[in-house]
């Protein structure tokens, strides 16, 4: 009688290009992290996560959330209050939590990119957990993502030197490598996100549904299960 074999695993490298300020990546991650359960263990995948903003340009005070999307795309209010429940019943469907009330201004990012940057550095396990809470941070809590204080009390919470944390915000230290890193995926033609790409080479663009990214993980590390063929 034969011996049987087991498969081999593999691991992926997924880099996520995205901003804290993005509902969509909020929904896009945790759909990411469901079809990454349910690939393990033949595929493992070790996320990083890379800075895009989508209001480079918005100052420190922020803007009011009405106002800004309304001048950035015409929408009404009620055209708003209904992505608004689109995005949060996307966000149910994968364990994200959005606020009812939606986000009361949005605000500047790059000092939480800053910090991202740093923690990649440091463990890309925590880096994990910072972003996590940023998101969680904004979306479900109506925290000021570009507050040195929630920030460092964030970066504490994943496991980071807020001592340090603390530092690098009164600084500059890392703006250049996140405006590099920034510039490096939009020159690469990435002008929206989430951008998933994965082994540095496919590219998964928007907060698709789990099925997507799972038949995409499968596919991508040589896992395709029988009967089941790519969209």
């Amino acid at each position: 009688m034969a011996a049987m074999t087991t498969p081999s695993s593999s691991h992926l490298k997924i880099d996520f290009v995205s901003d804290v300020s993005c509902p969509w990546c909020a929904v896009g991650l945790g759909s990411l992290e469901a079809a990454i359960a349910r690939v393990a263990p033949r595929v493992t995948a070790e996320l990083h996560f890379q800075p895009f903003e989508l209001n480079p340009q918005m100052p420190p005070e922020g803007q009011d959330t009405f106002e800004h999307l309304n001048q950035k795309y015409g929408s009404t209010r009620e055209q708003q209050a209904q992505m608004r429940e689109a995005i949060r019943q996307r966000g149910e469907a994968v364990g994200f939590v959005f606020n009812p009330e939606g986000r009361p201004r949005i605000y500047n990012t790059f000092d939480a990119h800053r910090l991202l940057h740093w923690a990649e550095l440091e463990d890309a396990a925590k880096q994990v957990a910072l972003k996590k809470s940023l998101l969680k941070a904004y979306f479900t809590d109506a925290e000021n993502p570009s507050d040195p204080e929630v920030l460092v009390r964030l970066a504490a919470a994943a496991g980071l030197d807020a001592a340090r944390a603390r530092e690098i915000l009164a600084s500059d230290e890392y703006a250049a490598e996140t405006r590099a890193r920034e510039r490096m995926y939009t020159d690469a033609g990435i002008h929206s996100v989430p951008a998933i790409i994965i082994n540095d080479q496919h590219l998964i663009s928007g907060g698709q549904p789990v099925e997507v990214f799972e038949r995409a993980l499968r596919q991508i590390a040589g896992a395709q299960p029988s009967g089941v063929v790519s969209a």
